[in-house]
């Protein structure tokens, strides 16, 4: 299995329908790998082996009825997924969104099983978690990302450029805002302050996803732009913290919401910008989960899981691993 898992992956596989995935996160139930993804209704794929992909049904055949209130004219295109499971159930984050506009918000729906044969398998819908609106919020309410903290009380990190990566507790059923409302700002890039809350700046951060590893709290988030093929300049940085509401820092003690942060992976010449990205344990080894924008395919959004390895308590990426045959 480890041979298997020590692979970058591509959706060109005799067994996908996909062209390209983007904000892919992954899980695992059973025997089978799930993986999520942006698309229309939530694109999802399962596997045996990590290798052979086979398209399933979206989490949603049309749009939820609260979306459409939230993002005028939204059509079913959901971004940024993120899943995981407690106490029974599996829990899946999403955010719709206006492009390039804080006209945005996160929802949550929830299923006994991912796995689509079981009569067990039904999406639920709990509606809106959150919600950003032009102008009165100098946040965004996309790319969220679930943490549990050491009593296994629920927080959301998300964000994407603005006021930069935010978090807050959620209540005990991990569908709304606690109350009071508890919230964090994670990390954050310069921004010009000249810029009217409706636009997203130029402070490129986004994409939270937070691991725990040897005793310290981990913040991955994504520098610089997505979503331009062969000119992205996407990449992973890290920070690390004692407490999950931080203060996070990287390597040299700067704070990331002062603009520090350590690169994990950048582009490269076959790569042009790698980025959000989630992390997954298993079997003993951890691995990042993200896409690139290849260079050898057109720029098309790329999955690729690699090993992280750790050095001194840090994540690395050492070596670019094998590719699958097209």
């Amino acid at each position: 299995m480890k041979q298997v898992l020590c692979l970058i992956l591509f959706f060109c596989c005799r067994h996908s329908q996909a062209q390209f995935v983007h904000d892919p996160v992954m899980i695992r139930q059973d025997s089978t790998w799930y993986l999520f993804c942006t698309g229309n209704g939530i694109t999802v794929y399962s596997s045996p082996d990590m290798k052979n992909w086979q398209q399933q049904p979206p989490v949603f055949a049309t749009p939820p009825s609260w979306t459409k209130a939230a993002v005028a004219g939204f059509k079913g295109h959901t971004w940024a997924p993120d899943i995981s499971y407690h106490n029974g159930w599996y829990y899946l984050y999403y955010a719709v969104s206006a492009f390039g506009k804080n006209t945005s918000a996160i929802g949550v729906a929830v299923n006994r099983t991912l796995d689509p044969r079981s009569c067990d398998f039904k999406w639920i819908d709990k509606g809106m978690v959150i919600q950003s609106v032009p102008g009165r919020d100098n946040w965004n309410a996309i790319d969220p990302a679930l943490t549990r903290d050491d009593n296994g009380v629920p927080w959301l990190s998300f964000g994407s450029f603005w006021g930069g990566i935010k978090m807050f507790k959620l209540d005990t059923t991990a569908t709304r805002p606690a109350v009071p409302e508890v919230w964090y700002t994670l990390a954050a890039r310069h921004r010009d302050e000249a810029l009217a809350d409706s636009l997203p700046g130029n402070g490129a951060i986004e994409a939270p996803f937070i691991y725990k590893k040897n005793g310290y709290y981990y913040l991955f988030v994504s520098f610089d732009y997505c979503c331009r093929g062969e000119k992205s300049t996407y990449k992973i940085m890290v920070g690390r913290a004692a407490q999950l509401q931080g203060p996070y820092t990287d390597k040299d003690n700067r704070r990331m919401t002062e603009g520090g942060g350590t690169l994990v992976l950048a582009g490269d010449d076959r790569w042009h910008g790698v980025g959000h990205n989630a992390v997954m344990g298993y079997n003993g080894n951890d691995y990042l989960v993200f896409h690139g924008y290849d260079a050898g395919n057109r720029g098309k959004p790329t999955l690729r899981v690699e090993l992280l390895q750790w050095e001194n308590s840090w994540p690395v990426v050492k070596q670019v691993l094998a590719e699958t045959t097209r």
